[in-house]
């Protein structure tokens, strides 16, 4: 019994140290299209989706560490990637994200 959860914990650092690299690997291409991206639409899917990446490190670190202290900044990172979103999404199609009224 003491084997298969050796081999079971092995197993578990060994698939959280490859998925932590490739999320890695993954922030740094989307920092390029961040960086470099045509338009500013990919700009803006490119920084959502680094968000949606930094959730799942937080995640496969929370595993990693065997804690669930990560939880709460897991939620705070997606509620600040929401509105984040929602006002990027509003001040490319409007030009501003607050309106005021000039009368």
């Amino acid at each position: 019994m003491e084997q298969v959860l050796a081999f079971t914990s092995s197993l578990i650092e060994i698939t959280t140290v490859l998925s932590i690299m490739g999320i890695s690997i993954s922030i740094i291409m989307l920092l390029y299209r961040a960086i470099a991206g045509p338009t500013n639409p990919d700009r803006a899917v490119a920084l959502d989706t680094i968000g949606i990446n930094l959730m799942a490190l937080a995640g496969v670190i929370a595993i990693l560490l065997v804690t669930t202290k990560f939880n709460d900044v897991i939620l705070l990172i997606g509620i600040l990637l929401f509105i984040g979103t929602v006002a990027l999404a509003k001040f490319l199609e409007k030009g501003v994200i607050i309106e005021r009224d000039v009368d």
